[in-house]
């Protein structure tokens, strides 16, 4: 009797942290997870999957200054960048290829995702926000 008690006491405790959830920290919690996946699939391979980059190749996102601007971060996410750059005083020079077989909503899970885990915030960044965003990038 005392373990099905305890084991009920625990089900109703996840049921209402579950059930206290926010319909957007729910949709925000589906973005991360979604961005976990456009992540892995195309950015882990040159920023590493800790978002730390490699080496003096390709700069690092966790900790970056450079994500300081939101706006050239999704346009770069689309269209790529050429040139130098520099990331925290650092100097990178590698070419980011452009994404543009990504959805506006894989880049806004994406960028949820980078945002939420490396660049300090606890919000969405929705579909709503980035498509304009996108609209203005120079291409």
């Amino acid at each position: 009797m005392m373990r099905f008690t305890g084991i009920l006491s625990v089900f109703v405790t996840l049921f209402v942290l579950v059930s206290c959830q926010s319909d957007e920290e729910i949709k925000r919690q589906k973005y991360i997870t979604e961005g976990i996946l456009v992540y892995k699939n195309n950015c882990a391979n040159c920023h590493q999957n800790k978002g730390e980059g490699l080496a003096a190749l390709y700069p690092p996102l966790a900790g970056s200054d450079y994500l300081a601007n939101k706006n050239s971060v999704i346009c770069l996410i689309r269209y790529g960048q050429k040139g130098p750059i520099i990331v925290n005083g650092k100097p990178y020079n590698r070419p980011m290829p452009a994404q543009p077989q990504l959805s506006d909503l894989e880049v806004a899970e994406l960028v949820t995702y980078i945002y939420n885990e490396w660049g300090g915030e606890k919000k969405l960044i929705g579909v709503k926000e980035v498509t304009p965003i996108l609209d203005t990038c120079v291409k």
